[in-house]
């Protein structure tokens, strides 16, 4: 008796435990609603829990407001970004250029993240939370990839590390948003960074 009673405290059902099931769940139906609903109005926890298939409580206990729940779906939507340590600056960069290639390939990620941009206006501490807990680190990554190439004399000592970052950027979001010029193409974050360099690279 005690064996089987044993046996069944420690067994675990089959498949994610129950809590990351609902967690995933939840966070698919904040991320389906901004994409189909028009942006954070269309957000509420009442049509997350309905969608998710749980309690508002279950999402009370992970999330104190669909803002602080808003900004964990979009940081899960993002692909992992890379550490670069590749052998030179020029690969680094087309690693982290591949990375929000990666990010504005998907339609559901671009429209999640136009939903909340053009949202800016009505949610501005929304906004500013999203720029700083999920933007802003990844802008990090590229500042650091263009301060160790100027210190490896790499690229230009007179580098404006920001107007650099921008046009990254600037170059992936904008082909992304271009229309009808079809999908991106898998070698544009490679072009784009071999045009800069021809500018920024040391002489």
């Amino acid at each position: 008796m005690t064996q089987t009673t044993d046996r069944l405290t420690t067994a675990r059902p089959p498949g994610r435990p129950r809590s990351e099931r609902a967690a995933k769940a939840i966070i698919d139906a904040t991320l389906d609603l901004l994409a189909e609903e028009g942006g954070v109005a269309g957000v509420s926890i009442e049509a997350v829990a309905a969608r998710a298939g749980v309690g508002k409580t279950t999402i009370y206990r992970r999330w104190p407001n669909k803002e602080a729940l808003i900004i964990d779906a979009l940081a899960a939507l993002k692909a992992p970004f890379p550490d670069p340590v590749g052998d030179s600056i020029r690969d680094d960069l087309i690693a982290v250029a591949q990375a929000f290639m990666t990010d504005k390939a998907d339609k559901k990620r671009l429209d999640c993240y136009w939903s909340i941009i053009g949202g800016a206006e009505r949610y501005p501490d929304l906004m500013a939370r999203f720029t700083r807990e999920v933007i802003e680190p990844r802008r990090d990554v590229i500042r650091a990839v263009l301060r160790r190439g100027v210190s490896s004399g790499e690229l230009r000592a007179d580098l404006d590390v920001e107007v650099t970052l921008w046009l990254i950027m600037g170059a992936v979001a904008q082909r992304a948003r271009a229309h009808g010029t079809g999908p991106m193409p898998d070698d544009f974050g490679v072009k784009v960074i071999d045009a800069l360099m021809a500018g920024i690279a040391a002489r």
